[in-house]
């Protein structure tokens, strides 16, 4: 090819490519819509998201702890977006930064639901699943553990017996409950905490008892310990053989000094936003595997970055996610294309109903 044809083929690219963004302003965002669906324990909040030429996206908004004031940030981000592309996802994030950082949690959420849905919009564009626009897939299929905490509701080490045995015989080989819901902070009535703490580790010994030896079991504490108490639970609870002892205190400094100190793998994480709280939590130390979720990290293309940012630092990824099965599904396209990825939460017995949603 000689510089004159060169030229002419440039240009003629050129062209084309004016004729493809042509084409994309059909894909302004236009309105949102927002669905509350009740559930066992509260409801899933879903959004619609709709582009000028007609075209839908959907995504999950659930669990921002007040789904009006989620609804009202999200609304907010959309007249921001009007009528730009779908593909502008980083001008999203920037302008949801702020709200994010003076509203917390229901603005992140509202910012997770909305990018959830511009993503499923770019791949029915271009005609490709989401994942290929991550990287593409690293594995056909992803492992998942059933959290049968918001499904038990005789919270008994019999209660959680019964339904983590449901879950093996629907084929789970990994189960989590939160066995410690509900009981008093440490300091306060030493014996009634105590009592809590008994009862909590009875249930995770059922638990192991109804799933047997080779099947893995997770527990999760919620933050309920300080260092001292949780320090004696992950020393109490390692002859069980843990997948995973999640969340163990409030304080980031606590977790990491237990971390440090027990043979049971420490996961955590859930609650932080952005790639910035996430390097904090990876400096700290806190864990080995960390547990972004999607609706509330910062979305899709976040919870990408932050589990870049773990890969470089040697650690795991399992995003946090016992909600519906859009954001599973959201969250199983990006975890199909990290080489640190570890396994997926799945709200197990919590509806009937769940599979027919995505159906």
């Amino acid at each position: 090819m000689n510089r004159r044809e060169f030229v002419a083929a440039a240009c003629s690219a050129g062209t084309q490519r004016a004729l493809h963004q042509s084409d994309l302003r059909g894909l302004a965002v236009e309105k949102l819509e927002a669905f509350c669906l009740s559930v066992r324990r509260g409801t899933w909040l879903l959004f619609r998201l709709y582009a000028r030429n007609g075209a839908t996206g959907i995504g999950d908004a659930s669990h921002g702890g007040d789904d009006r004031a989620v609804i009202e940030f999200a609304r907010r981000l959309v007249a921001a977006f009007q009528s730009r592309s779908i593909f502008e996802i980083e001008y999203l994030r920037q302008r949801a930064l702020p709200l994010v950082q003076n509203y917390g949690r229901p603005a992140a959420v509202a910012l997770g639901g909305i990018e959830q849905c511009l993503w499923d919009l770019q791949g029915q564009f271009l005609g490709v699943p989401v994942y290929q626009l991550f990287g593409g897939a690293l594995r056909k299929r992803i492992p998942v553990y059933a959290n049968i905490n918001r499904a038990t509701q005789l919270r008994t080490p019999e209660g959680f017996a019964r339904l983590a045995a449901e879950a093996v015989r629907a084929g789970f080989r990994a189960v989590k409950l939160a066995p410690f819901d509900g009981m008093p902070k440490p300091g306060s009535d030493r014996a009634e905490f105590e009592r809590w703490t008994e009862l909590g580790i009875a249930c995770a010994r059922a638990v192991r008892e109804a799933i047997g030896p080779t099947r893995e079991l997770l527990i999760d504490v919620h933050k309920h310990m300080d260092f001292e108490s949780g320090l004696r639970l992950a020393q109490r609870l390692e002859p069980l053989r843990l997948y995973w002892l999640e969340e163990i205190t409030p304080s980031v400094e606590d977790q990491a000094r237990i971390k440090r100190q027990v043979r049971i793998p420490v996961a955590g994480g859930e609650s932080l936003f952005g790639v910035g709280d996430f390097y904090r939590y990876i400096r700290a130390e806190a864990a080995h595997i960390l547990m972004p979720d999607i609706k509330s990290c910062g979305g899709m293309l976040e919870l990408k970055k932050i589990a870049a940012m773990a890969e470089g630092a040697g650690l795991l990824i399992s995003p946090h996610g016992p909600a519906s099965p859009v954001g599973n599904i959201a969250a199983a396209h990006v975890c199909a294309t990290l080489p640190n990825f570890q396994i997926l939460e799945y709200a197990f017995g919590e509806v009937p109903w769940r599979a027919e949603l995505v159906e």
